[in-house]
């Protein structure tokens, strides 16, 4: 029983934030999430983001221009630049978003972060809600 209770904790928490936000009309924090994708250059950056609109994984994506990182990597000091997606999504999509993006994105190891929206202008929460379909 607990370890079903256990497994079935993310349904069922995901369904009562839909009713609570349903029967209230208001937004519940954490609904949506902004991810964060990292990729070589800016035609990778275009092709990654019209690859997860094209599969309705998110409702916007900016391209933010290129940015130094520093970083380990097999155990050496990296240094390069990198152009930063930022992914406007349902929560409940980033799992799907982040195997879809592993699948297509040339990094053996792509930096894919989420952090869930707290609070946000509701209309703009709301218009995201629309974009992306419900699983």
């Amino acid at each position: 029983v607990v370890t079903l209770s256990l497994l079935m904790y993310p349904v069922l928490r995901s369904l009562a934030l839909q009713l609570h936000s349903a029967a209230t009309g208001s937004y519940v924090s954490g609904t949506h999430s902004i991810a964060f994708i990292n990729c070589l250059n800016e035609q990778i950056a275009k092709d990654i983001a019209r690859a997860i609109m094209d599969k309705k994984l998110a409702a916007y994506v900016n391209i933010l221009p290129k940015s130094s990182a520093l970083y380990f990597w097999k155990g050496e000091l990296e240094e390069s630049t990198e152009i930063l997606l930022l992914v406007k999504t349902r929560t409940s999509k980033i799992g799907e978003l982040t195997n879809y993006v592993r699948s297509i994105h040339p990094f053996e190891i792509p930096e894919i972060i989420s952090l869930p929206i707290d609070q946000g202008n509701p209309l703009y929460l709301k218009w995201i809600e629309e974009s992306v379909p419900r699983d």
